[in-house]
């Protein structure tokens, strides 16, 4: 009769159809048609309860991610204004390239004199061999293997004394190093050994057979990697790597090809385009998710018609817009949004270009951060739409029980009346048979009286007197 699925319930009765043989089989049918109808009446209000659910669910659904958009958007101008806008420039960054990963004050930095850039370790066997796979390459199955400062020891049993056999010990170390089998293609010993760093930096890289005896080094020495030296501020500085983190707070920059003593200059300095392409942003998202809102309220609202969720978010977008600071920005007016008679945001790019510097610095001080500001709205959102804790998921996760209550009500429901309608027809195929017996039964005894009447009374005889035997029987009736 009906199924349960686990988001709704959809019962579908199929009209009972009574099949009788008596007079009275169709007000049978009247009967269980009528009993069908009335005990899908709290199965469809349940089944009503449990759409609604379903819509308020997908009307949440739909609404969640402007909303995170909204409170991402708030963060984001938080960690814009805590950072000052700040964004890092190379005078040459063919040379030297250089990222803000944190910086809050701005600042100039000088990289002049790179004289090597760091590179890694890679040698090759000093011998070839005829095949990777049968050409011994250990004199005794033992080596010692050499990274930095570090020793590996590698065994090789004779079926693995081969260069195939070797490259798989090597790359089962861990050890900071990839080998592989370097085919030249020509000759009688084609087949190299290459042994190359993961990381770059100058290190020792060795491969030693047979460490207690001869203790011979089987790979070249040519390319031992190099370390990146050059100065920075007018000090010497020796790094392993080209990508360098921690000299100066707040930025990242990469050495890209060596310099003579002509200086690269790494700036940190405010840039506005930052803040206003966030306040463009902002606005935008706002604006989405106030037409999702505004959906939901009025006389033509969706499924979250007075939900408190509508109500808190309404809330929060009112304290979004009219919040005041209490510096020289003083509202978002003052950076260039204003406000239609519909409450739709506006953000005036000729207005915000205006700002000085200290109006801009005053932006910051409006915008604040996660803690203080118009940015420590965000929390106002996050309180709805945190995946985890939000108010949106946790009303989520009360429609999916709810739901899942109707469900198990539709379902006891469904199972009771497909048993009355069972016992019902029985009861009306009983009485139909009955009925049909006796109505037979009436059949037989009316046409036996209407044959004993035709008999003694009637028709048939007159019929008879009509071929010459009229006489006695209406004499004998008359008699």
């Amino acid at each position: 009769m009906g199924s349960t699925t686990g988001s709704t319930t959809s019962n579908v009765f199929s009209p009972l159809v009574f099949t009788g043989v008596s007079t009275f089989s169709s007000d049978f049918q009247t009967i269980l048609t009528h009993a069908q109808q009335v005990g899908q009446i709290p199965i469809q209000q349940l089944q009503n309860q449990q759409a609604q659910v379903l819509a308020e669910k997908q009307a949440l659904i739909a609404l969640e991610p402007y909303v995170s958009t909204v409170a991402g958007d708030l963060t984001n101008l938080g960690a814009i204004a805590t950072a000052q806008a700040l964004s890092a420039s190379s005078s040459n960054t063919a040379a030297v390239s250089v990222t803000n990963t944190g910086a809050t004050s701005p600042a100039s930095y000088s990289i002049t004199n790179i004289t090597s850039l760091a590179t890694a370790a890679s040698e090759t066997s000093l011998q070839g061999y005829a095949d990777s796979t049968t050409a011994p390459v250990s004199s005794t199955g033992t080596l010692n293997l050499i990274v930095g400062s570090n020793q590996y020891t590698i065994n090789l049993s004779s079926q693995n004394n081969n260069l195939n056999g070797l490259v798989s010990a090597i790359n089962g170390l861990n050890a900071g190093v990839t080998a592989s089998v370097l085919t030249t293609g020509s000759g009688s010993t084609p087949d190299y050994l290459s042994i190359s760093a993961t990381s770059t930096g100058a290190t020792t890289l060795k491969l030693m057979d047979d460490p207690t005896g001869a203790n011979t080094n089987l790979i070249s020495s040519t390319n031992q990697g190099t370390n990146a030296n050059f100065t920075f501020d007018g000090i010497p500085v020796t790094r392993s790597t080209n990508t360098v983190n921690d000299l100066a707070p707040g930025i990242t920059f990469t050495l890209n090809q060596t310099t003579s003593s002509t200086p690269v200059t790494l700036s940190l300095a405010t840039d506005p385009t930052q803040l206003s392409n966030a306040l463009s942003s902002f606005v935008s998202d706002y604006n989405n998710l106030l037409g999702q809102v505004e959906q939901q309220v009025g006389s033509s609202a969706g499924p979250l018609s007075g939900n408190i969720i509508v109500t808190t978010l309404e809330s929060a977008m009112q304290q979004l817009s009219s919040y005041q600071g209490a510096g020289s920005i003083k509202s978002l007016s003052d950076l260039g949004i204003t406000f239609s008679s519909t409450g739709q945001m506006s953000f005036n790019q000729n207005t915000f270009s205006t700002l000085s510097p200290s109006q801009i610095s005053g932006a910051f001080q409006f915008l604040g951060s996660a803690s203080s500001g118009l940015a420590a709205m965000a929390n106002n959102f996050t309180t709805l739409s945190d995946p985890v804790s939000g108010m949106i998921i946790n009303q989520e996760n009360g429609y999916d029980q709810t739901n899942t209550d109707l469900g198990n009500q539709i379902q006891t429901l469904t199972t009771r009346l497909t048993q009355t309608q069972n016992a019902l027809q029985q009861q009306l195929a009983a009485a139909d048979t009955t009925i049909a017996s006796m109505q037979t039964q009436q059949q037989q005894l009316t046409a036996s009286i209407q044959s004993l009447d035709y008999v003694l009374f009637g028709q048939q005889q007159q019929q008879a007197g009509l071929s010459g035997f009229n006489g006695p029987i209406n004499a004998s009736v008359g008699g």
